[in-house]
């Protein structure tokens, strides 16, 4: 005799279905969020931004899902637990990526933009890619505080820096000098020497200075 709460067992595991119908559910409920003010142990991790013109790849995967352990491991304690998401705008990466895109729809550069006009071509470029970073999370089932996303560009977190640099200035902390740089004679910037690639078997002469 069947029972009417039975229910055909499907053929194949659909884990988009199930996967997302239980982070959906954990999500609304507010299992992911931290009180802004609590008694309890407070416990938080922030995520290293990804940037926001690629995807995740596995280390990101590997680094979320010990964080994620750690995580659910304080709330499981009572902890009020914290993980913050967010993006990184990219500096360079972004900038070369908008700049080929004005090329490439509107045969401009960002020098006929101009620097305001420019800004808000970046950020029409976040609204429409950036959300890639965060999907893929989701996916993962990393339990984030999403109602805390962080983007480095946030008007906030820009101005949450500029006062951690001029508070660190004024302290003596750090110093401001004239010193050797890489310099982008395209861009108009300094680059870091993490963006350099450095090639050799160019004509040319290599100056050793002593001193």
């Amino acid at each position: 005799m069947a029972h009417e709460h039975e229910h055909e067992l499907a053929s194949r595991y659909d884990h988009h279905e199930v996967e997302s119908h239980w982070y959906d559910r954990w999500d609304s409920s507010g299992a992911f969020h931290a009180e802004d003010a609590s008694e309890r142990p407070p416990f938080s991790i922030v995520i290293p931004p990804p940037n926001v013109t690629g995807s995740l790849h596995m280390g990101h995967a590997l680094t979320l899902t010990i964080e994620d352990i750690m995580i659910r491991w304080h709330r499981m304690r009572g902890d009020n637990t914290l993980w913050m998401p967010g993006t990184d705008h990219a500096g360079i990466a972004t900038q070369m990526v908008v700049e080929r895109q004005l090329q490439r729809t509107e045969k401009i550069s960002r020098h006929d933009l101009g620097r305001e006009k420019f800004l808000e071509k970046v950020w029409e470029w976040k609204q429409q890619y950036g959300d890639r970073i965060s999907t893929q999370a989701r996916s993962l089932g990393a339990s984030l505080d999403w109602e805390r996303e962080r983007f480095t560009l946030d008007a906030g977190y820009q101005k949450a820096v500029r006062e951690a640099f001029v508070s660190l200035y004024e302290e003596g902390l750090i110093y401001r000098a004239y010193r050797l740089i890489n310099w982008c004679p395209r861009c108009h910037t300094a680059l870091s020497d993490l963006e350099v690639e450095h090639e050799e078997g160019y004509a040319g002469h290599l100056w050793h200075i002593a001193y």
